[in-house]
């Protein structure tokens, strides 16, 4: 076995057990540490595969990102998990169901999977002497420059939809009105008292807001 070889194996075993432990660990703070694991893991897969760009977006975006993100909100929010896991018991039957159709759907799919052998000489042929980071551009740049934008146009437009539709305006929550503290009456919230030594305030001011 050569070396490549032993770290391909190695990095795939650390991505499976990764992703394994972040679905089955009680702990959710774990969850999230395996999580990463498995990112990291999967980044050095595509830095032997020679997408080192991709690989550093993985570790950048998702891992120095999202993942920290995820980290943060599950160690500050007050979730009660054990409330969690028992609805979760309770759709447990349909969630094994769902499961189930998911392997059979990728067994069928991968059982009439085959790769056509010119297929990596016409994807490699257009971008051919240039670096990996380079061809990346290229293709999202120039050739799919539209796809691109109408694809981050989408997911702009379903990020609006999504604050739009989970907004509400709730009655019993105070809310900051900076016109009026601006344009407020310092006459009506202000008061000056000629205050004794020794005796303090006794009394509320009339007028004044607290």
């Amino acid at each position: 076995m050569t070396a490549h070889a032993f770290i391909f194996y190695v990095f795939a075993v650390t991505t499976l057990a990764g992703g394994l432990m972040t679905v089955i660990s009680r702990n959710p703070v774990h969850s999230v540490l395996w999580l990463i694991l498995s990112f990291l893991s999967s980044a050095g897969l595509f830095v032997l595969l020679g997408a080192e760009f991709v690989a550093m977006l993985l570790v950048i975006v998702y891992v120095g990102a999202v993942a920290v993100l995820f980290l943060f909100v599950v160690m500050m929010l007050d979730v009660d998990f054990a409330e969690l896991k028992a609805e979760m018991a309770r759709y447990m039957p349909l969630a094994l169901l769902i499961g189930l159709i998911i392997i059979m759907q990728l067994a069928i799919a991968f059982g009439v999977w085959h790769v056509d052998a010119g297929a990596s000489g016409r994807i490699a042929a257009p971008i051919t002497g240039i670096d990996n980071t380079r061809a990346i551009g290229l293709l999202l740049y120039d050739r799919y420059f539209l796809l691109f934008q109408l694809a981050g146009m989408i997911l702009l437009v379903a990020m609006i939809g999504a604050i739009v539709l989970t907004l509400r305006h709730r009655q019993d929550v105070k809310r900051q009105d900076a016109l009026a503290q601006m344009f407020r009456d310092p006459a009506k919230t202000l008061a000056i008292l000629d205050v004794t030594p020794g005796q303090g305030v006794t009394a509320p001011i009339e007028g004044a807001r607290q």
